[in-house]
């Protein structure tokens, strides 16, 4: 199978005509000075590195536009497995599983494709420009180890923008939804360009490996 079939497989599993996705524009008064409590927030924030969270992925692009199910985002430190489907095509989970700088995908018929270049792969594939390694930090609160960063925070201290790798990530809502942790985002828009990328998450849990 070429790779373009695999786009077309793909492009079908998230394909909705998701006309409600919009982005907001930049609330005024946001400052690049961080609350006193930031690198403490951060910190801990940091310490987050065996979880799990479910919700839904929005995708609107120059080229086509669509939703997807997130059945599941299991990360344990560095791995990573991010399961996706469309409930209403009917059709079967493709799944991504990696660590940074390598990754493999698994298409609904069983078809597997792997790549030292996850950026290039999900392209190849989904036609989204997603840095992939940069989202566990990201879906976090917290910018990415590459590449230069800029923050930005509300009137409350409130984490609004990261600045990073040429997308801007807009932090919509937040929530608590893991005990003894500081809010995590609920709801962000990743704008790129023309390319707007959103991220739901309905439940986040704790995994084992950071129980103390």
């Amino acid at each position: 199978m070429k790779l373009s079939v695999i786009a077309l497989t793909f492009a079908a599993l998230v394909l909705s005509g998701c006309s409600s996705l919009t982005v907001e524009p930049l609330p005024e008064g946001l400052t690049e000075q961080p609350p006193a409590d930031w690198r403490k927030t951060s910190a801990r924030l940091d310490q987050l590195q065996h979880w799990e969270l479910t919700g839904k992925l929005a995708v609107r692009q120059p080229s086509d536009s669509g939703t997807a199910v997130i059945n599941y985002w299991k990360q344990d430190r560095e791995t990573y497995e991010l399961a996706l489907s469309s409930s209403f095509l009917g059709m079967g989970r493709t799944t991504l599983e990696g660590v940074p700088g390598f990754i493999e995908l698994t298409l609904p018929n069983g078809e597997r494709y792997q790549s030292g270049d996850p950026e290039s792969l999900v392209n190849a594939a989904t036609g989204w420009l997603l840095p992939i390694d940069s989202l566990a930090w990201w879906i976090r609160g917290l910018p990415g180890p590459d590449g230069d960063f800029r923050l930005f925070f509300d009137d409350k201290g409130q984490l609004a923008v990261i600045r990073q790798l040429g997308w801007e990530i807009r932090y919509d809502r937040w929530q608590a939804f893991i005990e003894g942790y500081p809010h995590l985002p609920a709801r962000i828009t990743a704008v790129k360009g023309e390319k707007r990328v959103r991220m739901v998450v309905t439940s986040w849990n704790q995994t084992d490996g950071d129980r103390r």
